[in-house]
């Protein structure tokens, strides 16, 4: 990989995560493609997680971004109880890892670390993702994000934007 890939990359991410933070919910959204793929796995046991999110359990899973688009608007019509007031949220990201992948897609593994703020409490959610990217314009869009949490014990609500 080219140095300037990479910065273009973590640019990518940089935006993503300032999109989230902002709730510019409609930005964010466009960053996925119509058929991409969201998982968050539940973990079977201490190092093992679910594989299959058709035939095993899963903290989420979004089979396109139909999902991500019905949890926006339960998020601006107040229709999600859990997540009123929302928090505010902090995203980081490190160790940004490309791999090349056919059709110019690039696969990108990022460790990933969200800190909020919700009702009076602060708490946290870390854990590494690995993402499909297409190119799109002079960018790309998210084919697919899979979320490993490394802290899967939840204290409050878990939602796409903690991730």
């Amino acid at each position: 990989m080219n140095a300037q890939l990479q910065y273009r990359i973590e640019q990518f991410f940089y935006r993503k995560s300032e999109l989230c933070d902002a709730q510019d919910w409609d930005a964010y959204v466009q960053l996925f493609a119509e058929h991409s793929e969201f998982h968050l796995p539940q973990w079977d046991s201490e190092h093992v997680y679910t594989r299959d999110p058709k035939r095993e359990m899963s903290l989420i899973y979004y089979p396109n971004r139909s999902g991500l688009e019905d949890r926006v608007f339960r998020l601006r019509t107040g229709k999600s109880a859990s997540s009123t007031p929302m928090p505010r949220t902090l995203h980081q990201i490190s160790n940004v890892r490309i791999a090349p992948l056919e059709n110019d897609e690039l696969q990108v593994q990022l460790n990933w670390h969200t800190l909020y703020y919700r009702l009076a409490t602060t708490e946290q959610f870390f854990g590494r993702a690995t993402y499909r990217l297409k190119p799109h314009a002079d960018s790309w869009l998210i084919v697919r994000k899979h979320v490993l949490l490394l802290n899967d014990t939840i204290n409050s609500v878990l939602d796409f934007y903690h991730l």
